[in-house]
This record gives structure tokens, C-alpha cells and sequence, in this order.
């Protein structure tokens, strides 16, 4: 059985100004040919999330948060994709992803998300002499640096990479999370969380690239490797999980 790739939807305005809830077309793409059932996760709470502040949400009611553990069960990996904002809805999926240890890859706006985990939201923008905001999808814009102990480090057996860029904010440090790579003007680039389970996160977008460059292809197989082993071996998982709580 397909490992399934749970994807939390990302929230935007219609050519009409109506708000929708949407999954990328390159992440479908990418994550069948890399042989995984894609699973959608709704948000929960009933506000327009495109019109609703990032301090004006409330707190997740217990109801809210049983949907999205609904939710969490039926997914063997959860991919947090780039967008334009995340939710309380999003940061319990994080922490609910950490305590079950399930495989967990976030990209851009994912992984800004990762360096706020357990903090305020603490974002800047970028520098106005650097670029890491390309226009053409197809092409690989810079270069990243990563910590030879790192997990990428191991997946990808090399020390330098070039990678796509479509930012205009960029992270800080996290006292949870390592930073695991940096831009050549010392943006963070990546994030590990210091466990042995597979949960990392890039400033770029290997799911975009998967098509044309070799490192993309590795970093988006091995996550779903690391799925298919999560779901091979999900009763295990979960005993562990409930002797926690």
C-alpha cells in the first residue's frame, strides 16, 4: 500500500476575491511520482482564514483539535507546503506531527512555521540586496551550505547545493530546531528537529524541482520512504504515543 502524504491546504483569494482553500499542482504531481496517495486536511475552524490576522484567531477549541487528530490518523507523512500564512490549525498539526513522531518535511512558509515552533512568529525580510524571489520555476537560483552532521547532509552526501528561492521573508533561530544550512549570504536555509525521526525543513522547493535535479529527487524519496516505514510500522507509533500521554 502507497504511503499517504497528509497536506494541509493552503489558503488564498480566486481570480473572483473569494477566499478558497487550494493544494498546489506541482505538490500532486511531485508526490505521485514519488509513488505516495495524497490525503487533503481541511482547517478546522470556522473563520476566513485569508481575512483573519494571524493574532486574531482563537485558541483551538478541544472539538477542533479531535478533527484534526481525525485527521493525523490516516496519514503516514505530512508535507507542510509554502503559502502566504499559517494558523493555530497549522501549528497543532506541527506539534501533533512532533509527538506522534511522524515524517514531516516543510517547505518555505513550512518551514518558517517550524522556526516560530514553541515561539512568537518571528520572520523578517529579506535584505534588499539579496534575490531569493525568482520568476522562472525551472531553474535553479542559488547556493546552500549544510552542516556535514546534518540529516540532509547524509541524504544528500554533499556540502554545497543549489537550490530554487521563492521567499521575500526569511527565518530567525529556534532554540528547539537546528539550523542545519545557510545561504551564501547567511540566510537559514534548513532546520532538523533534533530527533530520529525524519522531520526537516528547507527555505526552497524541492517538490517544484523534483522534475530536472537529483538532490530534490532525494530529499522528496526519502521522505516517502520514511512514510512507507511509519506505516509499516503505525501500531508500534501509536502504542508509543499513548504511553506518553
Amino acid at each position: 500500500m502507497k504511503p499517504v502524504i497528509g497536506i494541509p491546504l493552503g489558503y488564498e483569494y480566486s481570480t473572483e476575491k473569494r477566499p478558497i482553500l487550494y493544494l498546489g499542482e506541482r505538490v500532486r504531481r511531485t508526490f505521485q511520482k514519488a509513488g505516495a496517495q495524497i490525503y487533503p486536511i481541511v482547517p478546522v475552524q470556522d473563520v476566513d482564514y485569508m481575512k483573519t490576522k494571524g493574532n486574531e484567531f482563537l485558541p483551538l477549541t478541544e472539538e477542533e483539535k479531535k478533527q484534526i487528530d481525525w485527521n493525523l490518523e490516516k496519514c503516514d507523512g505530512i508535507f507542510f507546503p509554502g503559502g502566504s500564512k499559517f494558523t493555530p490549525y497549522d501549528r497543532y498539526l506541527l506539534e501533533c506531527a512532533i509527538k506522534k513522531k511522524i515524517p514531516t518535511l516543510g517547505v518555505c512558509l513550512g518551514m518558517q512555521m517550524m522556526s516560530c515552533y514553541l515561539e512568537d512568529v518571528k520572520l523578517e525580510k529579506n535584505h534588499k540586496e539579496s534575490s531569493h524571489n525568482q520568476l522562472d520555476d525551472n531553474i535553479l537560483t542559488h547556493k546552500v551550505k549544510l552542516d556535514s552532521t546534518s540529516k540532509l547532509y547524509e541524504i544528500l552526501g554533499v556540502d554545497e547545493l543549489m537550490v530554487n528561492s521563492f521567499h521575500t521573508y526569511h527565518a530567525l533561530e529556534n532554540h528547539i530546531y537546528k539550523t542545519v544550512a545557510y545561504s551564501e549570504d547567511g540566510l537559514i536555509e534548513a532546520l532538523e528537529f533534533p530527533s530520529n525521526t525524519f522531520h526537516i525543513g528547507v527555505q526552497w522547493h524541492p517538490e517544484m524541482s523534483y522534475s530536472f535535479d537529483e538532490n530534490s529527487i532525494k530529499i522528496i524519496d526519502y521522505f516517502v520512504k520514511e512514510a512507507m516505514f511509519y506505516q509499516k510500522n503505525k501500531q508500534k507509533y501509536e502504542a508509543d504515543f499513548q504511553r506518553l500521554v
